[in-house]
């Protein structure tokens, strides 16, 4: 039969199937708990709430929020009526919040209550908003410069409690879009179809990706704002998983109190996420033990994180992807054949980026345009294509070009491929350092460093040098026990019987925190710009 696949299939059958499984949101008032029959009825609300707001199909609808309830409303009613998702990163510069709220042309903006200030700083240079929605537990709206303004439970309360969601929408019109930041110029849009968003979510249910259930808990640290959390709070609802959300600025010490109390199966995060938890972990108790799996990605793992976990019972499951992949695209489980091999060699396996997910197709293309020999050295750059794979960027011809050439998504990622078929992330293809005529790969050293039992945080970049043109510079944040224990000296001597001899970083300085991207990636923009002001 002919039948488009659409979220609102999702919608529906978690109503059917799951209605009383529950859904716990940390809200400010404390937690929130309901299942997903109020979830269908309240979504059904807001989905005539934005009809009655005159959001219309194709229209794109802003959310500036956190991992909340309301928030994953809000991932529902909007394309299941039609409208268009955009959510918006909460920790873009002022400059670029403006940007894409204009770009994209949002009509309505739904913004969480603590975040109402970053709204008022840039609404009078919004051109297309009618309307601003707060979502919050209070009775009142809080006050605010904004105009017009609603509340967010008011308006549900006077909607009526069903709605016909569409069953007959094009399949591949937009559902959602989310922007990712450049390193040059204003940040990029990404449109998701349904049907591309139905397919990535059925990738996440997949035995040999994670394995998402009924039987789990899931818990996405992972940003809603960003890759709409990975997709997750789409696959769980399609699979019926209970789901946690950790709400406004969870720090390490919330994120192990909801994994204890409600018994999470799934949490899914970036490597920063898990490094804050784990010196919580070595200074607190706490049971944690309801965990099979942790889904890192964003960035590479390092192998120590890896191994600490698993000395916890936990564990890590590194997957990659890009805003432009939906994002999932690979994901590293050790496959049957490798069970009987070596700790050392299966933790080598992990630390890679993994295996194709089934569904998406890649080349790796070295600098010659030649394909690279799968033999876990040769170099390339990752080209991929697919059915949740973007073809071009919203609105902005030119850097499609760029980026989306002969049917492929160019990802500017540098990597090898095994004879077994494993992806392994050298550098990005700007933070690659060229030493003498050779490759130096900062994500390599980064995960050595880190592999020293006082660091906490390690970030490595190119400097000029005169003779070999590039060094390496690395940047580290010593772990609190062992601040001023710990010297460039040690580290140097730690590093010396790991890595080839002119990988040796020329320089290590030590920093109170490396500054992090919107999404707690490292960001070496920054750090190259602190350099190049001589403040690093």
């Amino acid at each position: 039969m002919v039948s488009p696949l659409l979220l609102r299939h999702f919608l529906t059958r978690s109503r059917q199937f799951f209605a009383g499984k529950e859904i716990v949101s940390r809200d400010y008032g404390g937690l929130f708990r309901y299942d997903y029959g109020r979830f269908y009825e309240r979504t059904a609300r807001l989905a005539n709430v934005l009809a009655g707001l005159g959001v219309g199909p194709g229209d794109r609808v802003g959310t500036l929020a956190w991992n909340n309830h309301r928030h994953l409303e809000l991932y529902f009613a909007v394309p299941c009526s039609g409208a268009v998702l955009h959510t918006l990163n909460i920790r873009l510069f002022r400059d670029q919040l403006v940007y894409v709220i204009n770009h994209a042309a949002d009509r309505v903006i739904f913004v969480d209550e603590d975040l109402l200030p970053v709204l008022e700083d840039v609404a009078g240079e919004l051109k297309t908003v009618e309307h601003f929605v707060v979502m919050t537990d209070r009775k009142e709206c809080p006050a605010t410069r904004l105009a017009p303004v609603h509340l967010y439970e008011d308006l549900l309360a006077g909607a009526a409690p069903d709605y016909a969601f569409p069953e007959d929408m094009e399949e591949n019109s937009a559902a959602a879009m989310c922007y990712t930041t450049a390193t040059t110029g204003d940040p990029k849009g990404v449109v998701y179809s349904h049907r591309g968003l139905y397919l990535h979510s059925l990738a996440f249910l997949m035995a040999d990706t994670i394995g998402l259930s009924e039987r789990d808990c899931m818990l996405p640290v992972v940003p809603m704002f960003h890759a709409n959390a990975w997709g997750l709070p789409f696959s769980a609802a399609l699979a019926g998983s209970r789901q946690v959300f950790p709400g406004s600025r969870p720090t390490p010490a919330d994120l192990a109190g909801l994994i204890e109390t409600e018994k999470v199966t799934v949490a899914a995060g970036v490597p920063t996420v898990w490094m804050g938890l784990l010196e919580l972990l070595e200074r607190e108790e706490h049971d944690l033990s309801s965990l099979r799996v942790v889904v890192c990605g964003g960035s590479a793992a390092p192998r120590a994180l890896l191994e600490a976990y698993d000395r916890r019972g936990i564990t890590i499951v590194h997957a990659y992807g890009m805003t432009e992949t939906s994002p999932l695209a690979t994901v590293s489980r050790p496959v049957s054949r490798m069970d009987d091999w070596p700790a050392d060699r299966r933790y080598q396996v992990r630390a890679k980026q993994g295996w194709l997910v089934p569904g998406l197709e890649m080349r790796v293309v070295d600098d010659q345009g030649r394909e690279a020999p799968r033999d876990g050295r040769a170099m390339g750059e990752l080209w991929l294509k697919g059915p949740w794979v973007a073809d071009g960027y919203y609105r902005d011809p030119e850097r499609s070009r760029e980026t989306f050439a002969d049917g492929w998504l160019h990802t500017s990622d540098i990597v090898t491929v095994d004879t077994d078929g494993f992806i392994a992330i050298v550098d990005r293809s700007k933070d690659l350092i060229k030493s003498g005529g050779e490759w130096i790969s900062s994500v390599d050293l980064e995960n050595c460093i880190m592999s020293h039992p006082a660091v906490a945080e390690a970030a490595v970049i190119a400097v000029p040098h005169p003779k070999w043109v590039e060094r390496p510079l690395a940047c580290v944040v010593l772990k609190a026990a062992y601040r001023d224990q710990v010297d460039e000296a040690a580290l140097l001597e730690f590093l010396a019987g790991k890595v080839i001899r002119w990988w040796l970083p020329d320089r290590v300085v030590f920093l109170d925190e490396i500054p992090k991207t919107s999404v707690g990636k490292f960001s070496k923009k920054r750090l190259r710009e602190l350099l190049e002001r001589g403040e690093i």
